[in-house]
């Protein structure tokens, strides 16, 4: 599928690393799927988190993974669901980003399979305005979306959020970790609402709640304080970059799926408020 980032002016400390590596990393991109040497990881690698992203575009692969090395990750590439599938089963990375409208095997063929075997982190890359394949990637399984064309900087805050949030997960899990000082538990109780903002972990009534990075910025904007009416320019501001542009319609299809979520546990849940013409508000009562 070909799509684009949102423009963007790479910084300084990037663009002589974009000029060297670009046309090498647009060739590794499209060959991945032939060869296997590419998917193993570097000397270079230890220590670093590991991001495959799988898309048909070269153009996408190569921007994406040039930020992201900046950034401290090291990236493995994919043109195809299928080369990405094997690949991943074989030797994981930390997350994986797919675009969803990919030949051989498209991301939410991809998704389907890596589940059965794997709770690998996904962000999903999707049409703009597509709901349909929104819906559809959240229920396979995926951690969060974003659509095209996007931002940079937003896709890494996301990368980092989920990795954060795994992490902390993962020390939870693990009794026998050792740290140097005691992380104190910041937990934001409103009413029934119980949110975790290290583990972006949230429950209503004590009964979990799955939501996605956005959501969990969107819902923690409004539950902070309750009563106060936030404008969708205010919740987009807690929820995505500066830089990014996002329509009054993404905030009320995020609310909307909030509701819905909660629903399913709540009937009657009316936490969330519509306030026409200025915007929302969460009530604790």
């Amino acid at each position: 599928m070909t799509a684009s980032i949102r423009c963007f002016t790479l910084p300084n400390r990037l663009l002589h690393h974009a000029m060297d590596e670009g046309a090498s990393c647009r060739e590794s991109a499209m060959q991945s799927h032939t060869d296997p040497d590419l998917d193993r990881r570097s000397p270079a690698d230890v220590g670093q988190k590991v991001i495959a992203l799988v898309d048909d575009d070269r153009n996408i692969l190569t921007t994406v993974s040039i930020a992201l090395q900046a950034e401290g990750f090291a990236t493995r590439l994919y043109s195809d669901g299928e080369a990405a599938l094997k690949a991943l089963l074989e030797n994981p990375a930390d997350l994986a980003v797919f675009d969803i409208k990919m030949p051989r095997m498209d991301g939410m063929q991809l998704l389907r399979e890596l589940r059965k075997h794997s709770a690998l982190p996904v962000i999903f890359l999707t049409s703009k305005d597509d709901e349909l394949d929104e819906e559809a990637g959240l229920e396979q399984g995926a951690d969060d979306y974003i659509a095209k064309p996007f931002s940079l900087r937003l896709l890494l805050a996301r990368i980092r959020a989920i990795l954060r949030r795994n992490a902390a997960l993962a020390d939870d899990a693990n009794p026998d970790k050792i740290t140097d000082k005691e992380d104190p538990v910041d937990i934001l109780a409103r009413g029934r609402l119980l949110m975790d903002p290290a583990r972006h972990q949230v429950s209503w009534d004590s009964k979990p709640v799955s939501l996605t990075v956005t959501e969990f910025l969107i819902l923690e904007a409004l539950a902070v304080r309750p009563g106060v009416i936030k404008s969708r320019n205010q919740l987009m501001d807690a929820a995505y970059t500066e830089d990014m542009f996002v329509d009054d319609r993404t905030v009320d299809s995020h609310i909307k799926r909030m509701r819905r979520k909660f629903r399913t546990i709540d009937g009657n849940f009316s936490a969330i408020e519509t306030l026409y013409g200025a915007g929302y508000s969460f009530t604790d009562g």
